[in-house]
């Protein structure tokens, strides 16, 4: 009898570790790992390899990360499935066993709302390549029917991610539906919640505050952009709360969290600190905002996002000093370079000075002497995980960066009136084209100035290019707004090739 109650008393105190383990999980500080956009490897997260994962992620675990973020892309994924998206779903599988098994981290999947797939179009495409706006749809949550056969495809597409910690579903951005209330939003959620539940039970359900599910639903009526209310995110949390979707937290939105009594259940999503998106890849350096960012955290911890992973590493490191609420200053810049490549994060850092300035002498400087290190092929050091142990690619990375900054600065520096003006032109267009074959990077950027340089060229293909409003496309062809944003954000996947294309035919026609 002893035995039994000595066994029992184990058994419960399993159970209420477990119980206590769930309850209150660790504080987060995690990284995003985006996916929407089709380029090249390393530089565009979805052509990642499990060993790229690995690498990449092993390096976030030494700088102090403990969770990541997947947005997988389940939204575009046809029915039925290609190889290709077969293939990335098994991929991912792997992912998350990795890193629970070998690092010890957590794994949250990210969802939109209610995107489905335009199945024909999007089979038109491997995963690695497909455009998402040139095939998603939106269904309507009101629907019943249509609610459920999105709800039964994506348990399908989910079942070999089962094993993910939790599953992060943003209000919009892609998401909403044209007059759709915050009723029509709370039924889809709880209609995800009954789904993962019949994958696994204790799956996480996080609510990711963000424009506003209502107020989505209105710029796709009007046409104009406008972030939700207070009122509006105060409500849909309360009817959560009522409802209380167990095991769920909620991403951002403290302030509305705290008038709801839900403050614990916030992870801050500190978005574009480390790196804004869409954007051109090239490295930022604000170490001092990444780290405010990353010190300031909510009651269950902080997100950082980025677009390029591998280029965006002095603010992957000083986010994660933040949260950590560790100082960070040059020296330990310095030393987190020679982390990646010792004996050479001197001059690394000095490289990113010379990009965040925008100096063209200094730039040209650190370009000559950085193209001289990579051509001694240094090792990769402690850190090396994070340069997808290509040391070479790094610092050619680097080089290439600060050479395109140098064409731009320089054009833009030119006077309209000036004979300099086209060779500047045409060496900023060679620049842009040779970093575009680089990364592959198809999509919208913009960078201060780019509009007003490029406007000295009065051409109007390219001004419609980067004049165009996304945000509020009254302009854009289209029967209704809903139609007019569809397609704006359909012709953006395109840009960086379309606004090479225009540069060119410019100075054709200019000869």
């Amino acid at each position: 009898m002893r035995r039994l109650i000595i066994l029992f008393l184990l058994a419960a105190a399993t159970l209420a570790g477990t119980a206590t383990a769930a309850d209150n999980p660790p504080e987060v500080v995690g990284m995003y790992i985006h996916q929407h956009w089709p380029y090249k490897n390393p530089y565009a997260a979805r052509t990642w390899t499990a060993d790229d994962y690995r690498a990449y992620c092993g390096g976030l675990k030494q700088l102090g990360y403990n969770t990541v973020m997947i947005w997988p892309i389940l939204e575009t994924m046809p029915s039925p499935l290609t190889p290709s998206d077969q293939a990335n779903l098994s991929k991912i599988q792997q992912v998350i066993d990795m890193l629970h098994g070998e690092l010890g981290m957590r794994v949250y999947i990210t969802l939109c709302p209610n995107v489905g797939a335009k199945n024909e179009e999007a089979a038109k495409a491997t995963f690695e390549a497909r455009h998402f706006f040139y095939c998603d749809t939106r269904v309507n949550p009101a629907d019943p029917a249509a609610l459920d056969r999105l709800v039964q495809w994506r348990a399908n597409l989910f079942r070999p991610l089962a094993a993910a910690d939790g599953v992060v579903i943003i209000d919009s951005d892609p998401g909403g539906y044209p007059g759709s209330s915050n009723d029509d939003f709370v039924r889809l959620l709880m209609a995800h919640r009954k789904m993962f539940d019949s994958l696994r039970p204790g799956i996480e359900l996080v609510y990711w505050n963000h424009i506003g599910w209502p107020a989505y639903g209105r710029w796709y009526q009007t046409g104009v952009f406008n972030r939700g209310t207070e009122a509006e995110f105060v409500e849909a949390l309360t009817k959560l709360k009522e409802l209380d979707p167990q095991p769920w937290s909620i991403a951002n939105g403290l302030p509305y969290a705290e008038k709801t009594g839900l403050a614990s259940k916030v992870v801050s999503y500190n978005y574009g600190s480390i790196e804004g998106e869409p954007t051109l890849p090239m490295t930022r350096f604000d170490y001092q905002g990444a780290w405010a960012a990353g010190h300031n955290k909510g009651p269950r911890g902080v997100m950082g996002n980025a677009q390029t992973h591998c280029v965006q590493l002095p603010n992957t490191f000083a986010f994660a000093r933040g949260a950590a609420g560790q100082p960070v200053t040059r020296a330990d810049m310095v030393q987190f370079a020679n982390d990646l490549i010792p004996n050479h994060g001197e001059e690394i850092v000095r490289g990113w000075e010379a990009l965040d300035a925008g100096d063209p002498a200094a730039m040209r400087a650190m370009a000559t002497t950085l193209e001289t290190t990579a051509k001694e092929h240094p090792p990769g050091g402690r850190l090396k995980g994070l340069l997808f142990n290509d040391p070479d690619r790094f610092l050619t990375d680097l080089v290439c960066m600060l050479r395109f900054k140098i064409a731009f600065a320089e054009f833009a520096a030119t006077a309209p009136a000036s004979a300099n003006l086209k060779p500047a032109l045409r060496a900023f267009t060679d620049a842009l084209n040779a970093w575009y074959e680089r990364t592959g990077y198809q999509n919208v950027w913009d960078w201060p100035h780019l509009a007003e340089s490029l406007g000295r060229l009065h051409s109007l293909r390219i001004d419609r290019l980067v004049k165009r409003d996304i945000l509020n496309p009254v302009a854009e062809r289209g029967a209704t707004p809903f139609e007019k944003i569809a397609n704006t954000m359909r012709d953006s996947e395109t840009f960086t090739p379309d606004l090479i294309r225009s540069l060119n035919e410019s100075l054709k026609e200019n000869q």
